[in-house]
Order: C-alpha cells, then structure tokens, then sequence
C-alpha cells in the first residue's frame, strides 16, 4: 500500500493528487495563486474546515460547488482559507521612515497625497501609513491627502473598515500619536478603535489583483507587502510592471521582506533601499495591463 493511501485512510476526507491539482488550477485562474504540491497537506488541512462548513462530504463534490456561478462567495472563502493574514502596526519600519523622510516632506508642501495600500488585510498597514503622514503633516486629514486600501477578503476589509483592534497591539503606536488619534472602545474595555478624523483619510474596498483595477492613479507610493509570495514569477511580473503603471514618476513602491522586484518592471524602477523601489522618471509601463 502507498503512503498516499495510508494518508487518506487517516483523513476525514480522501484527498488525491487529481483533487489538488484542479484546486491549484482554480486558485491560479481565480487569484493568481501559486499552489506547490508541497502544500498539498497545508491545503487539505484548511479546506477541510469548508468542507465541514459547507456540509459536503468529498473534495470533488467540494471543487463541484466552487464552479457554481452563485457561489463567489464560497470562492473568496477558498482564497481566505488559503493565504494568511499576519500583519501589525508599523511591520517592517523601515519602510515608514522612509515615508516619513522622503515623501512626507513633498505632501506636506504641495498639500496632495495619493497611496494605495494593496493587500491591507485588517487593516494595520493603511492606519500605519496615516499616523506615520500624521506625525509629520499634522493636519493631514484636513488636508487633500488620501489612503486607498483593498483586500480580496471581504472579512478583513470589514474588520479593517471598523478599525477596533485589541489593546495588545496599541505598543506599537508612540504614546503621543495613541492619545491623540485613538480612543478606548466603551463597549470593549480591551480594545480600541481610530477617531473619526483619521479614518477619513482612508478608503476600503474589496479588491482581486488578478482582475481589473478600476481607478486611473497616478499613486505617489503603493504598499504591496507579503502579497506576491503567493503568486509564481510570471504573475509576479506582471503585477510589478501593472505597479509602475500606477506610480508617478518618482513614486514609490514598497514590497515584503522575501520579495524582489524582477523582470522586465526593472526597467522603470531603481531601488531606493530595502524592499523599496522609486519609478525612475520617464519610465512608462513595461507590460500592458
């Protein structure tokens, strides 16, 4: 008897290479995922859990119901279940002291700022981004100074729209920027939420990379951090190449700490420091969208 075999007779579900593979078929056609066989008990370990949910008792009647045209839904739920949203305040700070140093000062003369947080899950990036503007331009939610944030996971861009987390996470905020943009939740004693002001400064939507983006830019800088790693090199590619169509000259990109810029996007970009890439002027997109 094979290992395979061994496996599936301790399983719940059976779960064979022929269902894994059109699993990683649909995840790449849907969200650009990139599925590797090794993942193949990390898979079956998550989706069980909407197999259970969805009361269906095989892989196959599983891969029936996502192919359903009603259920989009359930779709979303797969890529969820598929991806990890691990994220908090001021994640990779070297990132915001560059936003601190060498964007807030032009945003604060001109009054105008345009960043698009992509792949914001809940919500910490973006309100990381408008405290870091916040701590240099202190009116800058008065200010036409604007934050866009989207997310394919309809459930972290709902908890992100709320912008109530728990007050663990409040020490990686400076003191002076707590007192003065959050407030503690009088119906949650251990957590606390944003003011009003500030969450102005950002807009949330939904949103798949993989399918078209319905907004023009320019950007001045676009955070996409520990959101490629998801996809293989080509769609990699193209995403970095569809990113420098939507920067300024002279904008910048920020990545995740194991991802690199490559290919033909290189062309229009210099690297401005760790995981940090500036469009060089002049540049246009090096793929179409």
């Amino acid at each position: 008897m094979s290992l395979a075999a061994v496996e599936d007779g301790q399983r719940e579900f059976s779960f064979s290479d022929q269902d894994f593979q059109s699993l990683a078929r649909l995840a790449r056609a849907e969200f650009g995922l990139s599925l590797a066989e090794s993942k193949k008990p990390l898979v079956y370990s998550r989706l069980a859990r909407r197999l259970r949910a969805r009361k269906v008792g095989s892989f196959q009647q599983y891969l029936t119901l996502l192919e359903t045209a009603d259920e989009s839904e359930e779709r979303l739920e797969l890529i969820s279940a598929l991806t990890t949203n691990v994220t908090s305040f001021f994640r990779e700070k070297h990132h915001f002291e560059t936003l601190k140093s060498e964007l807030s000062p032009d945003f604060g003369k001109t009054g105008k700022a345009r960043i698009w947080s992509a792949g914001c899950s809940s919500g910490q990036e973006p309100f990381s981004i408008a405290l870091t503007l916040l701590e240099t331009i202190p009116d800058a939610a008065r200010r036409d100074i604007r934050i866009l944030a989207t997310d394919i996971d309809p459930a972290v861009v709902s908890r992100a729209k709320r912008g109530r987390y728990s007050n663990e996470e409040k020490s990686a905020i400076a003191p002076a920027l707590q007192s003065k943009w959050t407030r503690l939740c009088p119906d949650a004693p251990s957590a606390f939420e944003f003011n009003e002001e500030i969450r102005k400064m950002i807009s949330f939507g939904e949103l798949n990379l993989m399918v078209g983006w319905p907004f023009k830019g320019p950007f001045d800088a676009i955070f996409c951090r520990n959101v490629a790693i998801y996809f293989d090199h080509e769609t990699q590619q193209k995403l970095w190449s569809k990113f420098a169509d939507k920067l300024r000259p002279g904008g910048y990109l920020f990545i995740g700490h194991s991802e690199r810029v490559t290919g033909p996007a290189m062309d229009g970009f210099t690297t401005a420091g760790v995981t940090t890439y500036r469009k060089i002027a002049g540049s246009g997109s090096a793929l179409e969208n």
